[in-house]
């Protein structure tokens, strides 16, 4: 055949580009070599020496499409699989990874104080009242510590001259005359373990430096100081140069409003970078110098330009070093030659979500008097000191899976910073800084009386993985929060959801060979799968069908005889329930039973609460 005509066949040959898999490419390398290379070779079988090179080749186009697809599919969110990928986009979406996040608690301080004789009344002696300050460490039965937030003092004083604080006499004379007090005020506090450590700076500038701490776990970053005692601030971005400080309030109204806030340049600053593969936080510095006077909100490019040589008067875009730009304290200042003291807290997770009564041991005290009392009656005022929490520790959670990081990043990813649709706020709630607490589970519903209003029900977990009332504290860090966010024509009510616990009976048919007591504990372990608390959301109705079914599915099940639903409140033979009563009948629709607006379900003790019998 002439080699003209032998260039059109080849060229008259169909190629296909939709091939992708190992058959579809070797068939279409046999049909071309057949097609243009029948007189050097015709034995494409897989013994034969052309079947191995069509095997080759086939095998090399499968690999290559494999790993275009693969590669492809990490750079989108939605269908990425290797973690890191994940994590990188998440971060792009501005979503930041987080550890632990820690439990906070109201505590009940008590000290007792020696009665003084004041004005013809016997009260608690002024001399004597303590301020017992935010380093104080509270321990639990187990172990975990719980550090005060802010100082507590027993001095402050009401608009009508009354101590701001619960009194009540402790001891009485021979006369019947208080002899002493017991003062009670509340606290709030944080667990977790406070730890400070050093960096050393060189003297080597190093744009956007990163300091490792030593712990994992990081919920919160005190301060950052370095050896001049300059402070570091923290931002959500290095672009941030002002953050709003909380400093104590010396107005007339301080007794009203005991802090304001007040907006600070923070031209040293930092941000916090979570490795979820290590669990370890750097933290990020700036990267400008601290020895160049620099006051340019926005730099100047002809300050960066190269050296013109030669009679050249102008520059262009080649011209400038890009990287003269990154040196500027546009993005903050990166410390150099000093020494870095970081105070942070370490740890979390619904192990410190403590019950009620459990914190009661003072570790640490750090008290202090506005006057100079005699060195026996501070020794006997810390020896009183005492501490109660009389609601459960809450708002301890674990870190975010990487698929809930993905949810969050997708919700998050169009809503720029402000909240305009549920979604934007769902997101929000889910990435409140871990100091603030965690809220388990929320959920948005309409407000039938205001239009422009919405409720946001939440509910947390307690170290038993229990649901729980979610703290007040919480719910007001958490408003503090979203008001950031929210739209000015928003509101929004945070309330608790309620929590809807139940007891499930059923009764089963066993085949023939089966042992009845193991066909029922397998039954009872589905169930207890099913029904664990990390499987539903608020709002989530229990599908009958799907309990059914699973029930039926089970080895050795032979009939479903009897399946019945029971809502329980209250202490009920020593367990206690929550005290919102449902009853199931009045809420079965469509084959479903519906929580409460705003609830959501729990078996809560599932080896009292899943009975199961063979008939």
């Amino acid at each position: 055949m002439p080699k003209n005509i032998k260039k059109k066949v080849k060229l008259a040959t169909n190629v296909s580009y939709l091939n992708k898999d190992f058959d579809s490419f070797r068939q279409q390398l046999v049909n071309y070599a057949a097609a243009n290379y029948s007189n050097q070779i015709n034995d494409f079988t897989q013994a034969g020496l052309g079947g191995l090179f069509v095997d080759m080749a086939a095998y090399v186009g499968d690999s290559l499409s494999f790993y275009l697809d693969h590669q492809f599919n990490e750079l989108n969110l939605e269908t990425a699989i290797e973690e890191k990928n994940i994590e990188r986009l998440v971060r792009l979406a501005g979503v930041k990874s987080t550890p632990k996040a820690p439990s906070t608690a109201y505590v009940d301080v008590s000290v007792v104080i020696p009665a003084k004789l004041v004005s013809g009344e016997y009260q608690p002696d002024p001399d004597l009242l303590p301020v017992i300050k935010s380093e104080t460490v509270f321990s639990s039965t187990n172990g975990t510590n719980f550090y005060l937030y802010d100082d507590i003092d027993f001095s402050i004083r009401t608009d009508d001259n009354f101590l701001d604080a619960i009194v009540t006499i402790n001891g009485t004379d021979s006369s019947g005359n208080p002899s002493s007090f017991s003062l009670t005020k509340e606290g709030v506090c944080s667990s977790g373990q406070l730890i400070n450590e050093t960096h050393v700076v060189g003297d080597s500038f190093i744009p956007f430096r990163v300091i490792s701490l030593r712990k994992g776990d990081v919920s919160e970053i005190i301060f950052v100081k370095d050896s001049d005692n300059n402070e570091y601030f923290e931002v959500d971005n290095l672009t941030q140069d002002l953050i709003y400080k909380r400093v104590l309030n010396n107005f007339d109204d301080k007794n009203l409003v005991r802090e304001r806030i007040e907006i600070t340049p923070a031209s040293r600053r930092f941000v916090k970078e979570f490795d979820r593969q290590t669990g370890k936080t750097g933290i990020r510095f700036g990267g400008g110098r601290s020895d160049v006077f620099d006051d340019d909100i926005i730099p100047d490019p002809s300050e960066f330009a190269l050296p013109l040589y030669g009679d050249r008067k102008t520059f262009n875009s080649v011209t400038i070093d890009p990287n003269s730009f990154l040196e500027t304290q546009t993005l903050g200042i990166a410390p150099r030659n000093t020494i870095i003291t970081v105070a942070y807290r370490s740890g979390g997770g619904v192990i410190h979500n403590v019950p009620a009564s459990s914190i009661s041991a003072v570790s640490s005290l750090s008290m202090n008097f506005k006057t100079t009392p005699s060195p026996d009656n501070i020794v006997k005022i810390r020896a009183s000191t005492s501490v109660n929490n009389p609601l459960p520790a809450g708002g301890g959670e674990e870190e975010p899976t990487i698929e809930e990081l993905r949810q969050i990043a997708i919700n998050n990813k169009n809503s720029q910073n402000r909240i305009v649709t549920r979604q934007d706020l769902i997101s929000r709630i889910y990435t409140i800084p871990n100091n603030f607490g965690r809220v388990f589970r929320a959920a948005i519903i309409d407000n039938p009386n205001n239009p422009l209003a919405a409720r946001l029900f939440i509910i947390s977990r307690n170290s038993q993985k229990q649901l729980i009332i979610s703290p007040d504290t919480l719910k007001d860090n958490l408003s503090t929060y979203l008001n950031q966010y929210r739209l000015i024509s928003e509101s929004i009510d945070i309330l608790d959801a309620p929590i809807v616990n139940m007891t499930i009976k059923y009764s089963v048919s066993v085949e023939k060979g089966y042992n009845a007591q193991s066909v029922i504990n397998d039954i009872n372990a589905s169930l207890k799968d099913y029904f664990k608390v990390e499987n539903f959301q608020i709002n989530q109705p229990v599908v009958i069908a799907d309990v059914s079914n699973l029930i039926l599915n089970t080895p050795g099940s032979l009939s479903l005889i009897e399946l019945k639903f029971i809502g329980m409140s209250g202490t009920i033979n020593q367990s206690v329930y929550s005290n919102y009563t449902y009853v199931p009948s009045e809420n079965l629709s469509r084959g479903m039973y519906f929580p409460p607006p705003g609830g959501i379900f729990e078996i809560k003790y599932p080896g009292v609460d899943i009975v199961g019998r063979v008939i």
